[in-house]
């Protein structure tokens, strides 16, 4: 007889040991899935569609014919698959979007070639209800907060490595957050998967205080920032850092001058209507001669003007502010953590 599988509610699930396996179609993976899954589709997306029409026109019983006749040249295939994926000892965790009969269909399968099986009880659709969950319970959040150019990312990589809890919302949105924020950075995710990447992020941390975060808009490129978790970002108090102009001109031009003339001009034309004719053309003249400080220093004073704004419009506690200008993170790592003043505050 198969091996029968055992379904699991979402903590422990992705507790368990073993590769999760999705078997849902490529379109409704691409869209979002458990971070390091790997996908093992039953039906690709037009199957997908044939099976779900042939649903609605003809009734349950014809459209599981139609899967099996669709299926059915594929067992072998999949059946290697699954054998690959699980590798010595360990469970296949499956699932599909609402733990239905595509992902049972494959724990047969599993089962068939006496490999064990963890199902996710609700599906993915389930995991999803369990992420939004995450960012509405009560998180230990400390903002780290400081203008364009301060180097607040390579802050917290450098607090990271030096034991504190840090979750990189920037990184996790493949996006430094400006009209410039894209240069140079993977594609995007979608909102949906930037939010299981959080979560995940968020889960790893669990029980650990504080936890930093940098203090963003509510919208990292097209990535918008959960609601609960944007709610007590801005209930969350701040340690603010400080860095000389020509520091933070230095550092935008590090990171984004060897973009070129073409990507940096496109991205000023994005801002334009907000920087001003003025600024616009004074930025766009800079970069054409790869004047790349010049450039900065035009647009400076918008984005200063915008994080007065913000400040001002969501007002947080502050808890310290640092001047940081001639630090290297590490050493501004080690000035912040080592500070007593807010750390009491805090607690």
């Amino acid at each position: 007889m198969p091996l029968a599988p055992r379904s699991l509610p979402v903590d422990a699930f992705l507790a368990a040991a073993g590769p999760v396996v999705d078997v849902r179609s490529p379109a409704e993976f691409a869209q979002g899935h458990i971070p390091q899954a790997r996908n093992l589709p039953l039906f690709d997306d037009v199957e997908r569609a044939q099976v779900g029409s042939c649903y609605k026109q003809q009734g349950r019983q014809a459209a599981v014919l139609l899967g099996l006749a669709l299926v059915g040249p594929k067992l072998q295939a999949l059946s290697q698959q699954l054998i690959s994926l699980a590798g010595p000892d360990q469970s296949l965790r499956l699932h599909c979007w609402r733990g239905g009969m595509r992902s049972s269909s494959v724990a047969w399968l599993a089962g068939c070639l006496d490999l064990a099986v963890l199902l996710l009880d609700g599906g993915y659709k389930a995991y999803r209800h369990w992420v939004l969950a995450c960012f509405d319970a009560p998180l230990p959040l400390l903002l780290l907060g400081g203008r364009t150019g301060t180097g607040k990312s390579d802050l917290l990589a450098a607090l990271s490595q030096r034991g504190a809890a840090v979750v990189d919302l920037e990184g996790l949105a493949s996006h430094r957050g400006s009209s410039f924020g894209g240069l140079g950075m993977p594609p995007q995710p979608t909102s949906e998967q930037f939010e299981n990447g959080l979560a995940a992020a968020l889960r790893a941390l669990e029980g650990r205080s504080p936890i930093w975060l940098e203090a963003e808009s509510a919208q990292v490129g097209r990535c918008r920032i959960p609601a609960g978790l944007w709610r007590q970002m801005g209930e969350a108090p701040v340690v603010e850092i400080q860095r000389s102009q020509p520091e933070r001109v230095g550092q935008l031009v590090a990171v984004y001058g060897r973009h070129g003339q073409a990507d940096l001009a496109a991205a000023t034309a994005r801002i334009a209507r907000r920087l001003g004719p003025q600024r616009t053309a004074a930025a766009l003249a800079a970069i054409g001669l790869s004047d790349w400080a010049g450039a900065c220093n035009q647009m400076l004073d918008y984005y200063d003007r915008c994080y007065d704004h913000e400040q001002n419009r969501r007002p947080r506690p502050s808890l310290a502010s640092f001047e940081l200008t001639g630090l290297a993170p590490t050493a501004a790592a080690e000035l912040v953590l080592n500070d007593r003043d807010w750390r009491q505050a805090a607690s």
